[in-house]
């Protein structure tokens, strides 16, 4: 096995779980630059005595310990997420179940009450039959267990909603260093810099890392929260409630996700991100109704309207930097 031949303070480095491991025994390998094949040579008959277990039975707990995080790496991967039909508000079996794959953004489209916020809800608390609707939520095609979420820290699922406020009191750095730190991310300051970075360019209010987190705005916090899930956040699955309103450039909040291999979920009333998503689920009344691929019509119609809504996002600015129009209407 190669990790009994690597050095010590490499293994915790690479894998702070190894700390815990030795800690177990009361053993500080923090700065050991032994391998574990070495470590067993020279610890002390009075060390296994201590602990009740030989030297082939410590070298065995060892092995089967780096089994289970070999094991448990593999399983982290999430491959799909779906949702089994339930029934809508009348009580009628769903005429669909959706399937979700990480990198691909899934709009929930329908009336306002409908039910698009239920299904998120749905979701986010892995339903299995013990909800209204009586959906099942599936991980890799099977129903997510306490054992899949504890593999996320217990995050499977990040939710990014209109109303995001803060309480902290610390600024942006320290709140994402903390974060990352306690997600044992490497390089922590450069991820954080990286986080601060995007969200600035998300948000276009700027903000530096000083800045105290109660006193950003409802969008910074919001692009705030946007790149930490993107880059910090372990969750692999993210649920959007109406970003459209949010004050962030949801395409660019939408791409970053999407190139960080989320599976993006999104409830929303704006044409524009039901056009950028891959596909739609249509709710109605409570229930998933049918699934709408987009097609290469809509797609090109999006272009479309995407030139009208930059024009719209500049003409915004330019009265919010408080100029005026000219005679003939033009912007100057």
């Amino acid at each position: 096995m190669q990790m009994l031949h690597i050095p010590l303070k490499n293994l915790q480095k690479d894998n702070p779980l190894f700390a815990d491991f030795f800690t177990s025994f009361n053993l500080d390998v923090e700065k050991e630059e032994k391998t574990f094949t070495e470590l067993t040579k020279i610890l002390s008959l009075s060390f296994y005595e201590d602990n009740g277990i030989s030297s082939s039975e410590f070298v065995t707990l060892f092995s089967d310990f780096v089994s289970g995080l070999t094991s448990t790496a593999s399983k982290t991967t999430i491959s799909s997420l779906d949702v089994l039909a339930g029934i809508d508000k009348q009580g009628n079996k769903e005429a669909c179940n959706l399937h979700l794959e990480p990198g691909k953004i899934t709009c929930i489209v329908g009336p306002t009450g409908s039910g698009k916020s239920r299904l998120l809800a749905d979701i986010e608390w892995l339903a299995n039959s013990d909800t209204p609707t009586k959906r099942k939520v599936l991980i890799n095609g099977e129903l997510a267990d306490e054992d899949t979420v504890n593999l996320y820290g217990g995050k499977l699922i990040a939710q990014i909603t209109q109303n995001m406020n803060f309480v902290l009191d610390m600024d942006v750095q320290s709140f994402l260093m903390l974060h990352a730190q306690s997600r044992f991310i490497e390089n922590p300051e450069k991820v954080v810099d990286e986080v601060i970075l995007l969200a600035n360019d998300l948000s276009g209010e700027q903000f530096l890392p000083s800045t105290p987190v109660t006193f950003l705005s409802g969008g910074q916090s919001r692009a705030l929260m946007i790149a930490d899930v993107a880059c910090i956040g372990q969750a692999p699955v993210v649920l959007i409630d109406e970003i459209e309103n949010a004050g962030v450039n949801k395409k660019k909040a939408l791409d970053l996700l999407v190139r960080k291999d989320k599976i993006v979920l999104m409830a929303t009333h704006d044409p524009l991100l039901i056009l950028l998503a891959h596909k739609r689920v249509v709710i109605k009344n409570g229930g998933m109704h049918k699934i709408i691929s987009t097609t290469s019509a809509e797609k090109t119609f999006y272009a479309e309207l995407e030139e009208l809504d930059n024009k719209l996002q500049k003409t915004k600015e330019y009265f919010r930097a408080g100029n005026i129009l000219d005679k003939n209407k033009q912007l100057i």
